[in-house]
């Protein structure tokens, strides 16, 4: 996991804190109405004993970081950072809509605030509390299937209706070792019946541990012709520190090692073939190719050696900014399937409705794009990081159908 220098940490504790003290200055407009004087000094000590508790635990693990373990300090800061969004995001959110309820009614009825004020505000923060707890235990494990269908006339006819399953981005070690919260997800892929399963990069957060026991479940994942996958940005164990090169090459190769064990193939900047009624096609692999600060692994020229004649080529490549910069329009690969941007775990998406914040820092960020006869399919992840949640963004399970059409 990405860390955070003192002074980051000292910010971000100083923006709760103001935070709080605009929310708490509101919420006694609220506690204002209530009769009894033992439960409105109840709910404000509550109140500042979580906001110091909160900072202080914050601090101290910030402090003491180094002396955790890493496991425990994954789950630890994965946990804080659940608490902080969901105590930060409402606060925030009930503040500014009061205080829009307040000087609004304010300066059209030249009074002060009456009783509806207060009562929507206190709404306007308890809705996002239950919307992000929801996000936290429930939402992040309601995997959903998106159907896709991609029709070409370059597609063979042997391998029109050739089905794919494409999931990414499972970040298992966020799940802590807790092998249950899959068992839906691989049901659900298994009664699509697909001809490949691919995986497009980030089974792990940093390290190789965090695949023990997960073999078990992921080795049920069922394809009837072959399973592949690639690395992603957090398979290389660039976002930890390592004591010598050969420790985080360990760590590497055990990552590696832990797709043979699952039956996947691991594509590093290679192809392979698929063959059918002596017809041909090709699936290329490449490893990480993302803008800085992630680093340039992918050599889709050496990927793509030998894949020339092949008349329908599918590209596994993690990051999609990879798609615009060296495929499209530079080469003659007709699908791209990437992962990498999670649709920011938090988003709308509701019939045509298809937003996220994270659509300002990736073009091509969740769903289908397309530019003549190529296509590029960002799948928005199965697992979480960080914040330990999705709101609006369910994760994901690709279903693709290849259909091959007339010229």
């Amino acid at each position: 996991m990405r860390t955070f220098s003192l002074f980051t940490i000292l910010l971000l504790c100083a923006a709760i804190l103001i935070i709080d003290i605009l929310a708490f200055y509101w919420l006694r407009s609220i506690t204002d109405l209530i009769d009894s004087s033992a439960l409105v000094e109840l709910i404000h000590v509550v109140f500042w004993v979580f906001t110091a508790g909160l900072i202080s635990a914050i601090i101290i693990l910030k402090v003491r970081l180094d002396d955790i373990s890493p496991k425990r300090k994954q789950w630890m800061i994965s946990r804080f950072y659940g608490l902080a969004i969901s105590s930060f995001i409402p606060k925030l959110i009930f503040v500014i809509i009061i205080s829009i309820l307040y000087f609004t009614n304010f300066v059209i009825a030249k009074e002060e605030s009456l009783l509806v004020v207060p009562l929507v505000g206190l709404l306007s923060g308890v809705l996002p509390f239950i919307v992000i707890v929801y996000g936290i235990f429930k939402a992040a494990y309601r995997y959903k299937v998106h159907h896709i269908q991609i029709n070409s006339s370059r597609i063979p006819k042997a391998f029109s209706g050739l089905r794919i399953i494409q999931i990414s981005d499972l970040h298992l070690g966020s799940f802590n070792s807790r092998y249950k919260v899959l068992d839906n997800a691989i049901s659900m892929i298994n009664q699509t019946h697909p001809d490949l399963i691919v995986f497009t990069g980030d089974i792990v957060n940093n390290f190789a541990w965090e695949l023990k026991g997960w073999d078990k479940k992921l080795d049920q994942l069922s394809a009837k012709k072959a399973k592949f996958a690639v690395l992603g940005n957090h398979d290389y164990g660039d976002y930890s520190q390592w004591d010598s090169e050969e420790e985080k090459l360990a760590n590497s190769n055990d990552i590696k090692d832990f797709f043979k064990k699952i039956d996947f193939k691991l594509l590093l900047n290679d192809s392979v073939f698929l063959e059918k009624d002596n017809e041909q096609l090709a699936v290329i692999g490449v490893e990480n190719w993302g803008d800085l600060p992630f680093k340039k692994y992918g050599d889709l020229e050496v990927a793509m050696q030998g894949a020339d004649h092949a008349p329908f080529k599918i590209l596994l490549s993690h990051d999609p900014t990879h798609w615009a910069k060296e495929v499209r329009g530079q080469t003659d690969i007709d699908l791209t399937l990437s992962g990498h941007t999670h649709g920011m775990q938090a988003g709308i998406q509701y019939k045509n409705i298809n937003w996220s914040p994270i659509k300002y820092k990736y073009e091509h960020w969740g769903g289908l794009y397309s530019d003549g006869d190529q296509h590029l399919y960002v799948n928005r992840g199965m697992g979480w990081l960080g914040f330990p949640g999705r709101l609006g963004m369910r994760p994901e399970i690709t279903q693709i159908d290849l259909v091959r059409i007339s010229d």
